[in-house]
């Protein structure tokens, strides 16, 4: 007889929220440990805690810090011989996934958009992910990639447009709303880390607004995961947080007050276009399995995937 505490291959899917093919794909790495009662594969939420556990152990030695001797190890850590991709979304995991799958042993660096254009600038990794706001243009990627790697060729390809907004507590007690609303001095918020898309997005709002960001309780606090912020608006650590409308689902005691549908792009160089890595990664975002993994998680826009934004 089952446990009590047993649970099935797209229960553990839906808690992680990740497509039942990407459990399939950790049991048989090793990743994930699992049984079964018959032909039926099976779960035991400690074994589901001890896999949550052990990859935000694995992705807390790889995401970088802004200060310049973490940034220095980050880089001599990065493998040079590897295929690398960059940024923090569950869809770049996916895809890994799937690249694995098809023979290329893809590797993830948990690192934010304005760092991940400076490794592919330095060829430390081979596609970054990308969702930079310039208030400027009022434009999304593309004059962050002209200023970040200069007279470096390069291609940018959409993945999927999210909605960025803000994460409040359960009844929004302070009654939060904009970005304004940063200015008022008995709100205290919690930050991304530099070099972040949400975090971009917050400080090219200010600046609009003129909001002195020294006047803000709590924006020297940073944390490198939209988990985490949200987690500390959910505890009460923080009354605010940027962040995005998927993981606003995961959390409990928290509302999301949509702001901003983003771009969420991956930045590839010319030179790799014809690289067999880069023409299976093409080959996965632009495929229905690929697409239709994302169905049934929600937060997701892939009217658009794999469609080519820009050549530079």
């Amino acid at each position: 007889m089952e446990g009590r505490n047993a649970l099935t291959t797209q229960e553990v899917a839906d808690l992680l929220n990740v497509s039942k093919s990407t459990i399939y794909d950790l049991i048989k790495r090793g990743e994930i440990r699992s049984y079964k009662v018959g032909r039926k594969v099976r779960f035991t939420e400690e074994d589901v805690k001890e896999y949550i556990s052990n990859s935000k152990k694995n992705q807390a030695t790889m995401i970088s810090s802004s200060d310049a001797s973490s940034f220095s190890l980050l880089e001599s850590d990065l493998k040079t011989d590897g295929f690398i991709i960059c940024g923090q979304d569950l869809i770049l995991d996916v895809l890994s996934n799937y690249m694995r799958l098809h023979g290329v042993p893809a590797l993830r660096a948990y690192i934010g958009s304005y760092d991940s254009l400076v490794l592919l600038y330095r060829k430390k990794v081979n596609v970054a992910s990308v969702h930079l706001w310039d208030s400027d243009t009022n434009s999304y990627n593309i004059p962050y990639v002209r200023r970040l790697l200069p007279g470096i060729p390069t291609v940018i390809v959409h993945l999927t447009c999210r909605m960025q907004g803000l994460y409040v507590a359960k009844g929004n007690p302070k009654g939060i709303t904009t970005w304004a609303d940063f200015g008022h001095g008995d709100i205290v918020m919690i930050n991304r880390e530099k070099g972040a898309g949400s975090r971009v997005l917050l400080d090219e709002n200010l600046k609009i607004l003129g909001i002195n960001t020294n006047s803000i309780k709590g924006y020297a606090n940073e944390i490198s995961s939209h988990l985490a912020v949200a987690s500390a608006v959910s505890s009460g650590r923080a009354d605010v947080a940027v962040g995005n409308e998927k993981i606003a689902r995961q959390v409990d005691n928290i509302e999301f007050i949509p702001l901003k549908k983003e771009r969420y792009d991956l930045v590839i160089r010319k030179e790799d276009l014809q690289t067999k890595e880069i023409e299976i990664l093409l080959k996965i975002i632009r495929s229905e399995a690929f697409k239709n993994e994302f169905g049934h998680i929600g937060g997701y826009d892939t009217n658009e995937m794999g469609k080519v934004v820009a050549e530079i």
